[in-house]
């Protein structure tokens, strides 16, 4: 049996990139970062930061152009694919993402930190949202872990 599921919880770097396919369907593309907290071998406390690189397409991706921006905290839930392409040069690239097949948006700020309002939802739309009531955390030490500060990504 085979088994291919990523499911990450973190900040989006950039604001989605929306655009339509020759096929005329809506695709967008944006990177979220995760971090992660540990001690090395001398006892410090270290924090490494994750990028993963996100696609999502059809209503998926409309939802996430109009409502995620860079900062915003998501969870995405979808498959691990890598596409592969004939860069202009001739060399082969390589491009491993997640495809959404169930994003979350994390709260909303009250409009605080917004650059523009997204449009109102209609009534039909079903825009899952994460409820911030207590970090997420493994253990009592990660507890007291910062956020991701979206400044110090390089990018």
């Amino acid at each position: 049996m085979n088994f291919n599921r990523a499911i990450i919880v973190g900040r989006l770097t950039n604001t989605p990139d929306a655009k339509s396919l020759p096929s005329g369907k809506q695709v967008v593309n944006f990177s979220m970062a995760t971090n992660r907290v540990f001690k090395d071998n001398s006892g410090n406390k270290r924090e490494t930061a994750e990028f993963h690189n996100i696609v999502a397409f059809g209503k998926l991706a409309d939802i996430c152009a109009r409502y995620m921006q860079k900062g915003s905290i998501a969870l995405i839930e979808g498959r691990i694919q890598t596409r592969s392409w004939q860069a202009q040069d001739g060399s082969k690239r390589y491009r491993t993402e997640i495809v959404a097949e169930n994003p979350q948006l994390g709260p909303r700020a009250g409009g605080a930190g917004r650059s523009s309002s997204p449009a109102p939802a209609k009534k039909d739309d079903d825009i899952p949202v994460i409820d911030q009531e207590a970090p997420i955390s493994t253990d009592e030490e990660n507890q007291n872990q910062e956020d991701i500060n979206v400044d110090n990504i390089p990018f």
